[in-house]
C-alpha cells in the first residue's frame, strides 16, 4: 500500500521520522477504518486521539472546530445553584414587562427593539442571579458590558426590584423631561444605572478586552486588587461581523485574561436578515476564537435535543446539523413538521429512520425553542466552565431564537429587529405562554398592561435576595471622590521659565512636563501613558527605563539596546501602555483608565498621544464612548497641523482634527503655541478634571514637532491662556495715524503671525497687535454660553468680544487648521473678521514650502492684512499688488 502520509507535502516532511515503519502501520489503520467505517469513523477516531493526547499533556495543535454539538453534555453539567420555577417566573415578567415597555412607547413613535432581549433573556438573568457580582460586596464588582438592544430587558428587571418606576418605563426614549430612559446603555443620561455604552457596535468588545487588561494592570501596578473582577461582554453575532469586534482577540489570549467572557447571543440573525444565510456562523467563530487561542464553550442545543442525539447511532444528525446553513435553520423555525421532516430528515436514510422514532411535538420542540440559551441550566453550566476556566478568556457561543416567546409573528423572522409592537391577541397569547396572572380586564382601551407581582411577592424578594449575596444591584455605577492633591509647582516652572536659546517643539514640552508630573510623589504613579507604537516619534523614549513598558510577563529577554541610557525596558509593573499600531486599542486603554475612578474607586490619569491626523479622524466613535462613559484625561495629537509635519504627505497632514473635537460637548480643545501655555492648560486642567468640583471633560491638546525657542510666559496671561485668547505682543505704531490690525494665530502659526508683524512695521508702516488664540473651541463653547443666557433674559457678553472690544482695526486670524476651526468665533468679534488656513489636501514639501502653496507663510499673512485694510480704504489698493510683487506672489 503506498504511503498517503507522502502524498502530500507538509511542514511534517521537514521534521526526523525515527520510525517510518510504525509511521506507515499508522496511516494504513487508519485507511482500513476508512474502507470497512467509512470516514466519519476515521475521522471520530482521529479526533478522539487528539482529546486524549491533550488530556495525556502531549503538546498537539487544537482543531479549529468541533462537531455542531454543545460543549458541555448534560450528563456533565453542574448542579443548578437556585429555584429553578422562581427564577422562570422572574424571567416571565421581565420578557413581559420589556414587551410591554416598548410597544407602550410606539403610540409615541419613539421606537424600540424587542425581539433582542426575548432572544437573550436567560443570557441575562443566570447571571444576574448567579454571576455577575455587585459594587456593594468586596472589591469592584464585576463589569457588565450589556448588548445595546437588549437595555429593555435591563429596564425591566430594574423595574421589577423597584429601581424604577411604571412612569419611567413609560419615558423609555424620552428623556428632554428630566425622568426618562435612554434607548440604549448611556451613562451620561444615566449615571447610577449604566456603566459602559456600547450600542455603537463593535466598541463593546473591543472596550471589554481592554478593561479586563486594565483590571490586571491596576494589580500589577499595586494600585487596586481586581483579582474578583470578571468582565462579561453581551454581544449579537452579527455585531462580530464589526471589525473592532474581533481586533483584540490575540491580546486577550496572549495576556491570558481569564477574567473576561464574551457572551455571543447566535440568534442568527442581524439586523435584516440571516448572518450567516448560506453559512454557519457559530462554526465561523469558534474558528476564529480557538485560532485567537480563547477557551470556546458552545451552548446551542436544549434538553429536548437529548432523545435526538442518543437515537443517532449512525452520526448522521450530527453530520446534518454542520452542513445546514444558518439561513435555512431559521426557516425550519417558521415552517411546519411536515416540511422539517422532508427538508431537515428526508435527506438521507439514517435520518428518515430516525425521524420515524420522533413525535411531532417532539420535532417541533426542537425545532422551535429548544435552544441552548433558553434554559437555565445549560447558560449555567456555560458560565460556570467560563469563571472556573484559567489561563485564557472564554467565549460561550449560546444558540437562541430571536423574537422567543414573542409569538409567531415575531419568532426567526427576517424584520423582527424594526418591529416595534404586539397587538393585544399577541401579548395575551404570550401570557399565556409565560403563565402570567394578568386578567383581561387590565388590558384598558387597548393599552398593554405593565405587571409586577408586588413589593413584597416571592419572586422580588428571591431577586433581591440573590443579588443581596453577589455583591448589590447590576448593572449599577458608583461613582467615587475623585479629588486629587495639585502636583507641586516646580513641574509647570520649568515651562514657564521658557527655553532661552535652545529650541525645542512643543511635543517634547508636554512630554517633558508629563516627564515631571510622574515624579510627583502624591499623583505621579497616577498617570496613565498610551502610544500606539510611536513613543520615539514623540521623543518619548526617555520615559522606557524609569516608568516602564507594561508587560503582565515583565521582559522575559535581553533587550537589544540594554546598553544604552534609553533602553527599551518592559516590566510587570510597568506605567506606560505601548499598544502597538492600533489607535483602536490605544483608544480603549484610554476609556478603562479614564473611567475608573467610577468603575474602581480609583482614580487614574491617562495620557494618550498619537499622531492627530490619525487620532480623531481613526477614533472618533471612541471619543463619543468616552464622553458617554464620563472620561477624563489628556488626549494629545501631536505632530500636528497640515503644513508643520515635513515630508509625510496628504495622509499626515491633519488640518481638521480640531474641528471634528469641537463637535463632542465634553472635549475641551487647546492649540497652544508655546511651552508655558501648555503648563497652564494641563494645570488647569488637573484641577476641572480631578480636583474638588471635578468635572466630566477631557482635554484635546495639540502639540507640533517644529523646534522654536520658546517664551517666557509674560505676566497676567493665566485667565486668557484658559478662556482662549490673550494679547501675546502689542505692535509698536510707526506714527500716530498708522493703519492697526489684529492678527490672531493659534499653535506653530503664531510664528508667522509674529513674522508678518515685523514684516507690516517694517516693510508698509502697519501696526499690528498678535494674539494667542490657545482654544478657539473654548472661546466658541463660551460664546454659545452667552446666547443661550439672552434667551433666559440674562446679559451676558461673550469673552471674545470683551477681549477684542476697542481694539483698533480689523481682524486676521490664522493657523494651521482649514479655515472652519478660526472661523468658529467669527460672528462674536465686532471688528471686520476674516481668516486663512490650510484648507485642502495636504502634501509633501518643506515647511516652507507648504505654507507659502496654502497661502499662511509670513509673507502671504502680510499680504491678506494689507488686503484688508486696503477694502476699509484705510491703506491705497496699489499696496496689496506691489506687496504681492515684493514677496513673489
Amino acid at each position: 500500500m503506498t504511503d498517503p502520509v507522502a502524498k502530500l507535502p507538509s511542514e511534517l516532511d521537514q521534521l526526523p521520522d525515527r520510525d517510518p515503519e510504525e509511521t506507515a502501520e499508522w496511516a494504513a489503520s487508519l485507511d482500513a477504518v476508512t474502507k470497512a467505517a467509512g470516514p466519519h469513523r476515521a475521522a471520530y477516531l482521529m479526533r478522539r486521539s487528539l482529546q486524549h493526547a491533550e488530556g495525556a499533556g502531549i503538546a498537539l495543535p487544537k482543531l479549529l472546530e468541533s462537531d455542531y454539538v454543545n460543549t458541555i453534555p448534560t450528563s456533565a453539567e453542574p448542579a443548578f445553584d437556585g429555584d429553578l420555577e422562581m427564577e422562570s417566573k422572574i424571567t416571565a415578567w421581565n420578557r413581559w414587562n420589556a414587551a410591554a415597555m416598548v410597544t407602550r412607547g410606539a403610540r409615541y413613535g419613539v421606537g424600540g427593539h424587542i425581539a433582542t432581549f426575548a432572544s437573550a433573556a436567560w443570557l441575562y438573568e443566570t447571571g444576574f442571579n448567579h454571576f455577575f457580582r455587585g459594587k456593594e460586596g468586596d472589591g469592584s464588582g464585576d463589569q457588565l458590558y450589556i448588548q445595546g438592544h437588549a437595555s429593555p430587558g435591563i429596564y425591566a428587571r430594574a423595574f421589577l426590584d423597584g429601581r424604577l418606576s411604571e412612569q419611567q418605563l413609560d419615558n423609555f426614549r424620552q428623556e428632554s423631561g428630566g425622568d426618562g430612559l435612554p434607548s440604549y446603555p448611556h451613562p451620561r443620561r444615566l449615571p447610577w444605572l449604566w456603566e459602559f455604552p456600547t450600542v455603537s457596535m463593535g466598541l463593546g468588545p473591543l472596550s471589554a478586552i481592554y478593561q479586563a487588561r486594565f483590571n490586571r494592570y491596576l494589580t500589577n501596578r499595586k494600585i487596586k486588587d481586581t483579582s474578583n473582577s470578571h468582565v462579561w461582554a453581551f454581544l449579537g453575532d452579527g455585531e462580530m461581523d464589526e471589525p473592532e469586534s474581533t481586533a483584540a482577540l490575540a491580546l486577550a489570549a496572549r495576556e491570558q485574561l481569564d477574567n473576561l467572557t464574551f457572551v455571543i447571543n447566535c440568534n442568527l440573525q442581524r439586523l435584516d436578515g440571516p448572518v450567516r444565510a448560506n453559512f454557519r456562523v457559530v462554526q465561523e467563530l469558534e474558528g476564529a476564537f480557538r485560532g485567537a487561542g480563547w477557551n470556546v464553550v458552545k451552548t446551542l442545543w436544549g434538553n429536548a435535543w437529548d432523545e435526538l442525539f442518543q437515537l443517532d447511532t449512525t452520526g448522521a444528525l450530527i453530520r446534518r446539523l454542520r452542513e445546514v446553513p444558518d439561513a435555512q435553520f431559521q426557516t425550519y423555525a417558521t415552517r411546519d413538521v411536515a416540511y422539517i421532516r422532508e427538508h431537515f430528515f428526508g435527506t438521507e436514510p439514517a435520518l428518515v429512520e430516525l425521524a420515524k422514532l420522533l413525535s411531532d411535538a417532539k420535532i417541533a420542540e426542537c425545532f422551535y425553542s429548544s435552544r441552548g440559551g433558553h434554559e437555565a441550566r445549560k447558560v449555567y453550566a456555560a458560565y460556570r466552565a467560563a469563571v472556573e476556566h484559567k489561563g485564557a478568556p472564554t467565549v460561550i457561543l449560546a444558540q437562541t431564537v430571536k423574537g422567543y416567546t414573542l409569538g409567531k409573528g415575531f419568532e426567526s423572522k427576517n424584520a423582527n429587529h424594526q418591529m416595534k409592537k404586539l397587538s393585544t391577541d399577541e401579548f395575551k397569547g404570550m401570557r399565556e405562554l409565560l403563565g402570567l396572572p394578568i386578567p383581561d380586564s387590565a388590558f384598558q382601551d387597548g393599552l398593554v398592561p405593565y405587571g409586577h407581582p408586588g413589593a413584597d411577592s416571592p419572586e422580588v424578594r428571591y431577586l433581591q435576595e440573590r443579588r443581596a449575596a453577589l455583591g448589590g444591584p447590576a448593572p449599577a455605577r458608583r461613582v467615587h471622590a475623585v479629588t486629587l492633591p495639585q502636583p507641586e509647582e516646580r513641574a509647570f516652572k520649568a515651562l514657564y521659565k521658557g527655553s532661552g536659546k535652545q529650541e525645542m517643539a512643543t511635543t517634547m514640552a508636554f512630554v517633558r512636563l508629563v516627564k515631571d508630573l510622574m515624579r510627583d510623589k502624591e499623583t505621579g504613579r497616577r498617570w496613565v501613558p498610551i502610544v500606539p507604537d510611536e513613543a520615539r516619534t514623540f521623543g518619548m523614549e526617555s520615559l522606557f527605563p524609569s516608568a516602564g513598558i507594561y508587560s503582565p510577563l515583565g521582559q522575559t529577554y535581553e533587550p537589544v539596546d540594554r546598553d544604552q541610557l534609553m533602553y527599551y525596558k518592559e516590566a510587570k509593573d510597568g506605567q506606560i501602555l505601548n499598544e502597538g499600531i492600533t489607535e483602536a486599542g490605544a483608544m480603549a486603554d484610554f476609556i478603562a483608565a479614564a473611567s475608573s475612578y467610577a468603575t474602581h474607586g480609583e482614580t487614574m490619569i491617562p495620557f494618550y498621544i498619537f499622531y492627530s491626523m490619525f487620532g480623531w479622524q481613526r477614533t472618533g466613535d471612541q471619543m463619543w464612548q468616552l464622553a458617554d462613559q464620563l472620561g477624563k484625561g489628556f488626549i494629545v495629537g501631536a505632530t500636528a497641523g497640515r503644513t508643520t509635519l515635513t515630508g509625510e504627505g496628504l495622509q499626515h497632514a491633519d488640518g481638521h482634527s480640531h474641528l471634528i473635537a469641537s463637535t463632542n460637548p465634553a472635549s475641551l480643545n487647546y492649540d497652544p503655541a508655546f511651552a508655558y501655555e501648555i503648563a497652564v492648560i494641563v494645570k488647569d486642567g488637573l484641577r476641572r478634571m480631578y480636583g474638588p468640583e471635578a468635572e466630566d471633560v477631557f482635554y484635546y491638546l495639540t502639540v507640533y514637532n517644529e523646534p522654536k525657542q520658546q517664551p517666557a510666559m509674560p505676566e497676567g496671561v493665566e485667565e486668557g491662556i484658559v478662556k482662549g485668547l490673550y494679547r501675546f505682543k502689542e505692535g509698536t505704531p510707526a506714527a500716530a495715524d498708522a493703519p492697526r490690525i489684529q492678527l490672531l494665530g493659534s499653535g506653530t502659526a503664531i510664528h508667522w503671525v509674529l513674522a508678518a508683524q515685523e514684516l507690516l512695521a517694517a516693510d508698509w508702516g502697519v501696526t499690528a497687535d498678535v494674539w494667542s488664540a490657545t482654544s478657539w473651541g473654548e472661546l466658541r463653547r463660551d460664546a454659545l454660553a452667552s446666547d443661550e443666557a439672552l434667551l433666559r433674559g440674562e446679559e451676558r457678553v461673550p469673552y471674545v468680544t470683551q477681549a477684542l472690544s476697542g481694539a483698533p482695526g480689523p481682524v486676521l486670524a490664522v493657523s494651521d487648521w482649514m479655515r472652519a476651526v478660526p472661523d468658529q468665533i467669527s460672528q462674536w468679534v465686532e471688528q471686520d473678521w476674516s481668516s486663512l488656513g490650510t484648507d485642502g489636501f495636504g502634501l509633501s514639501d518643506t515647511r516652507e514650502g507648504a505654507r507659502r502653496h496654502f497661502g499662511v507663510d509670513p509673507q502671504s499673512v502680510a499680504v491678506a492684512a494689507l488686503a484688508q485694510l486696503a477694502r476699509r480704504g484705510e491703506i491705497p489698493a496699489s499696496k496689496v499688488k506691489e506687496a504681492r510683487e515684493k514677496y513673489g506672489m
